[in-house]
């Protein structure tokens, strides 16, 4: 079972049906080393496949998020070298994961740790988060969707500006341009967080993944593609269990009870 393996710099707790990774590298404010990348990619690729888990909270703790890659590992690298270890591709599994993931952002979430935040589907913001891509000031860019994720979110001049000047922007701003959902009390981010993942733990599995995948599709093709590809998840939606389940149980004034089948 997932929850009883150990990493060296996270803490993956379930508590089905939903999970909790926590990065934990708190000496050096959780900095992304290529470590850290790899731990965090092989637990979410072990709960996409855990049938328990419907969703997954992940945060930095109560302090930080991250705050950005690690620099030291990377201030001597090469081209070539970068090319050939494709550092930023390797967030791949976390772009593609399947079930719900809830952010729970407290201090900062720059660079690196900000790209991460804007992969997930929810963001739940302590009053001490700040977003950020502080990159300009290390002579680079985001390398890991920052200049794309940051556009379709908040817009063009928002992307400008944080790409631009490097400065982060404070949680009620970020809620504001759209980039967090909802900013409660630092000390219990993590616990709204879970709140939120837990809610929608309780919604059918495959409706929630087929949900997801239809708004992630709004963002990389035309209106009419997006729309064709609703159109095929909605229909097949109609030969699960999980569908009779939730119409029948509207039809009886009941709670749905939901199998993922």
């Amino acid at each position: 079972m997932i929850g009883a393996m150990g990493y060296e710099h996270l803490l993956v707790d379930v508590e089905a049906p939903i999970a909790t990774v926590t990065l934990n590298r708190p000496r050096v404010l959780n900095a992304l080393s290529p470590d850290l990348i790899r731990e965090l990619t092989t637990a979410l690729s072990e709960l996409d496949a855990d049938d328990s888990v419907r969703a997954v909270v992940l945060t930095g703790g109560p302090k930080v998020f991250a705050a950005g890659a690690d620099i030291s590992d990377m201030a001597d690298r090469g081209a070539v070298d970068q090319l050939r270890r494709d550092q930023t591709g390797r967030w791949a599994p976390l772009a593609g994961f399947s079930k719900p993931l809830v952010a729970a952002v407290n201090g900062y979430a720059l660079g690196g740790g900000c790209e991460v935040v804007l992969m997930c589907d929810v963001v739940i913001a302590g009053e001490t988060a700040r977003l950020g891509q502080p990159e300009i000031n290390l002579g680079i860019i985001p390398g890991a969707g920052g200049t794309q994720r940051w556009p379709r979110t908040a817009g063009k001049y928002v992307a400008m500006e944080a790409m631009l000047t490097g400065q982060p922007i404070p949680a009620q701003r970020a809620y504001e341009l759209g980039l967090v959902n909802k900013v409660v009390p630092a000390e219990v981010t993590v616990e709204i967080a879970k709140r939120v993942a837990r809610q929608i733990a309780e919604k059918p599995p495959l409706a929630a993944r087929m949900a997801k995948e239809a708004v992630l599709k709004a963002f990389e093709s035309p209106l009419s593609e997006g729309l064709a590809s609703e159109r095929k998840s909605f229909y097949f939606l109609f030969a699960t269990e999980d569908q009779k389940e939730g119409m029948h149980a509207f039809l009886e004034k009941r709670k749905g009870v939901f199998k993922g089948r």
